[in-house]
């Protein structure tokens, strides 16, 4: 008979809580300015190309459409962005940056430095640990789809 499970000795826990830390550290700044996390990742995809679709925007953050849509009706009456119908395709929309939204771009960045500099880890271990997260990611979910 194999061993029970030890919590702090599955990668699925420490990632887990290094996700939750990370949220976590960036709450003060972004109760600052009036968003949550996801709300937070939106505005940084669309300050990198604005006017994305909807469904870009759920792809590129891996959100389907009844999470990305609240999140874009808040975004929108907070007045950080703007939806917009395709005149040649009705059922297509386009999320656009408002003024507000894309002058929160300097202080976005300033947050995303924070996790670095509390880390304590140089710049090259973060990509390294980020390519490595993005490795990982990638395999589950090669997996995943060829389970379904």
């Amino acid at each position: 008979m194999e061993a029970t499970p030890r919590l702090r000795e599955q990668a699925c826990f420490a990632l887990y809580t290094a996700s939750r830390a990370v949220i976590g550290l960036y709450r003060p700044m972004l109760d600052r300015l009036g968003l949550t996390y996801p709300q937070f990742l939106v505005l940084m995809s669309l300050w990198e190309t604005d006017g994305r679709t909807v469904s870009e925007l759920g792809d590129e953050l891996q959100l389907d459409s009844g999470t990305v849509s609240p999140l874009l009706k808040r975004l929108e009456a907070a007045g950080f962005v703007e939806r917009r119908r395709e005149s040649d395709d009705e059922r297509r929309v386009t999320v656009h940056l408002t003024a507000t939204g894309a002058a929160l771009e300097s202080q976005g960045c300033e947050i995303t430095q924070v996790v670095g500099s509390a880390s304590g880890m140089s710049y090259d271990e973060l990509v390294a640990l980020r390519d490595r997260l993005n490795e990982f990611t990638h395999a589950i979910r090669t997996r995943e789809s060829s389970n379904e």
